[in-house]
């Protein structure tokens, strides 16, 4: 059976110091952030975290963005802040997830495939 094979949404943002990444829930709730304010960011990003990525673009590992990161990037480290802040200048990625294979309970023996 494939899992996997989702498509990844993202904001990237190019920071003097280093790059910063928010997941978004679906592209078209973002661009209605964009033009309407008042649509509340929880319907926007998957999760309210801000990742980094040590000035390796939208790609590499993904680390949890510091607060003195934040501090020294947005001058605030106030998450909602911050992800209004990259939302708005950033650019919108999306790239396809690989799809794996493989048994789904090991345990199960030959049976489990």
């Amino acid at each position: 059976m494939t899992r996997g094979g989702t498509i990844q949404t993202k904001v990237h943002f190019k920071g003097t110091d280093d790059d910063f990444l928010v997941f978004l829930d679906s592209v078209e709730d973002y661009k209605k952030w964009l033009g309407d304010k008042s649509i509340p960011l929880a319907q926007v990003v998957s999760s309210f975290k801000i990742f980094v990525t040590h000035k390796h673009g939208a790609q590499g590992t993904y680390d949890a963005a510091s607060k003195a990161a934040l501090e020294n990037e947005f001058g605030t480290s106030v998450d909602d802040k911050v992800i209004e802040q990259i939302l708005e200048k950033g650019t919108l990625q999306e790239s396809q997830a690989a799809e794996r294979q493989g048994s789904k309970n090991d345990s199960n023996g030959a049976m489990g495939n």
